[in-house]
């Protein structure tokens, strides 16, 4: 210890150069056991769920409207002939 410095600074300066020893083992510790459990991680879980999912394009996703909207226009006409012959077999 130095006899220049008062004790409370002397202590203040050993605290705090004490807790920023601590953060950085805390700091080292964390990213080991980041990396360890990335290793499990990746040992555990199947292999397709490894592969993250792409979002679907959004034109992908107008596309299909627009193809399901044809779709239920030529359902709805198809449905509509065939209404109208067994009206008119029934007539017959």
């Amino acid at each position: 210890m130095d006899d220049d410095k008062p004790i409370l600074e002397q202590t203040t300066d050993a605290m705090s150069s004490a807790a920023g020893a601590t953060v950085e083992a805390v700091k080292t510790v964390a990213k080991k056991v980041r990396k360890a459990a990335k290793k499990v991680a990746t040992k555990v879980m199947p292999k397709k769920a490894k592969k993250a999912k792409k979002a679907p394009k959004k034109t992908a996703k107008k596309s299909a409207a627009k193809k399901s909207g044809k779709k239920a226009v030529k359902k709805a006409a198809k449905k509509a002939t065939k209404k109208k012959k067994k009206a008119k077999k029934s007539k017959r």
